[in-house]
């Protein structure tokens, strides 16, 4: 019979054998394997540097393309839009820079950029809407005399704020004008910068992300409330750094049957192409012509066609 002492030898050798052999197979494989793996680790090093500079190479002339052509715009733009009283309207979460780009092209087309508004995350606030729906109220213009007759502040406020900072049928006078912003300034629901000293008889609206917060969807909504309410009143481009996101302002007025032909958008204002090509599309406004522009979804191309002068 085998014993244990037996079975325990036994046992011991087998996997002493394994063990010898494992280390005779890796001494044997160590140096084609290592090899091999140095090797590959080689060719993806240079594939990643090579994927670097191919990226910096990208950027860069991504870069001198933008410069080239804010470089054109003077020529490009220059009268086109010659005494023509243009408001800014940006929205909560647009950039300086972006807001800022599209006023030199404006000012490049000889617009006169009357001011800019600032709309707030104050007022697309749905935990606001009974207050900013008082306070539109209580700073109604007597010569605006159709005013929402819902409960929806954002859209009653949104009413008013078209009403006297463009031009409206009966006119709004300067006096009651002040009220209205100094009033909405006071509660930060808007800021303004400089004097608003006249109405403006067109608008450009320029965006920044959608919002994403629990209340993102009343805010876009709110957002989209805006600019369907200042296109009441006159020629107007929204202009936004894309097209994506649940709640993107320039996708959803692409997608609504009624906005998609009287707004104009533009999805990269981002850089100079999309800047210049909102100035262009605001001309194209003023021709009865909205468009939209850009590269996402629902473009009709990268700008309209720029007529000769």
């Amino acid at each position: 019979m085998i014993n244990f002492r037996y079975h325990v030898v036994s046992m011991t050798a087998v996997f002493l054998a394994l063990a010898i052999g494992l280390v005779l197979g890796t001494t044997a494989l160590n140096g084609p394997v290592a090899d091999t793996l140095s090797d590959q680790i080689t060719s993806l090093s240079k594939t990643n540097q090579n994927l670097r500079e191919q990226v910096g190479h990208v950027e860069e002339e991504l870069k001198r393309q933008e410069q080239f052509v804010a470089d054109l715009a003077p020529s490009i733009l220059a009268g086109k839009l010659a005494g023509k009283r243009v408001l800014l309207l940006d929205l909560s979460g647009a950039k300086s820079e972006h807001v800022d780009g599209v006023r030199r092209m404006l000012e490049f087309a000889g617009a006169k950029v009357t001011s800019r508004v600032s709309i707030t995350d104050e007022f697309t606030n749905p935990a606001k809407n009974d207050f900013l729906l008082d306070q539109t109220t209580k700073v109604l213009p007597s010569t605006v005399t159709d005013p929402p007759t819902n409960s929806y502040g954002a859209e009653s406020a949104a009413a008013v704020l078209a009403a006297v900072l463009l031009d409206h049928n009966p006119p709004v006078t300067k006096e009651q004008r002040t009220i209205v912003l100094t009033a909405f300034v006071a509660n930060r629901f808007i800021s303004v910068v400089g004097d608003v000293s006249e109405a403006a008889e067109a608008v450009v609206v320029v965006s920044g992300q959608p919002s994403t917060d629990r209340d993102a969807l009343k805010r876009n909504d709110a957002v989209v409330m805006v600019t369907e309410h200042f296109d009441r009143s006159s020629p107007i481009v929204v202009a936004a750094p894309n097209s994506g996101g649940e709640g993107n302002v320039v996708a959803a007025l692409r997608g609504d049957p009624a906005l998609s032909k009287t707004i104009s958008t533009v999805d990269n204002v981002s850089g100079a192409v999309g800047q210049l090509v909102t100035a262009l599309a605001l001309i194209e406004q003023f021709a009865g012509k909205p468009g939209h522009y850009g590269v996402g979804g629902g473009s009709a191309g990268v700008a309209p066609k720029v007529a000769k002068s």
